[in-house]
């Protein structure tokens, strides 16, 4: 048996090596744009992991022993999914929007085994409250260059933790591989044992 992660995030890699050392990755290319702009978060995010894992699956089309695990992370606050900012003056946008409230992190989830094609999806949803920022503490933040390949425009695993005042689930799946899911999937649905 041979994990493939479809991810390029160095933080689902580290992640990834807590459930095996022995896995490859793979940078599946999707066009997220199929899927409709009015499906709901919670099923938005487990699609965008479903288009990762099928996207992933045809480079391993000759790998019959590879469980291909594929994950995708949103920031959803007032109804409104919030990707990566485009630039500094989103970044600070989006952090003046999540400021002294509570907004939700999903992670959807999906495992393909190869040999059969059986695939299963799931998603985390973790609720994250933010302390009451100033300006000038948005501005400093934003100059550490943290927030500009995130979902939310923060990384709760770095400086970004300093913003968090509460957290409500499940920590690595704000950091965008929720481990104890995945393995508790891997054991209940494909039988394999992480130890």
């Amino acid at each position: 048996m041979q994990f493939v992660l479809a991810s390029a995030s160095p933080r689902r890699r580290e992640l990834m090596s807590l459930i095996s050392e022995n896995f490859t990755v793979t940078l599946p290319e999707t066009d997220e744009s199929v899927i409709s702009g009015d499906t709901p978060p919670y099923m938005y995010v487990q699609e965008l992991a479903l288009l990762k894992a099928a996207a992933a699956a045809k480079f391993h089309l000759k790998q019959k022993d590879a469980i291909i695990i594929a994950a995708d992370t949103i920031v959803v606050a007032d109804g409104k999914i919030l990707g990566k900012p485009h630039d500094e003056s989103d970044a600070k946008y989006t952090l003046l929007m999540l400021s002294g409230k509570t907004h939700s992190v999903y992670t959807g989830y999906c495992i393909l085994r190869m040999s059969d094609a059986y695939t299963v999806c799931n998603r985390v949803k973790t609720d994250v409250t933010f302390r009451d920022l100033s300006e000038e503490k948005i501005d400093a933040y934003i100059r550490t260059g943290e927030p500009m390949d995130k979902a939310g425009a923060y990384g709760i695993q770095g400086k970004g933790s300093f913003l968090v005042s509460k957290i409500d689930g499940d920590y690595f799946n704000v950091v965008g591989f929720p481990v104890s899911d995945i393995a508790k999937t891997l054991e209940d649905e494909f039988d394999i044992q992480i130890f």
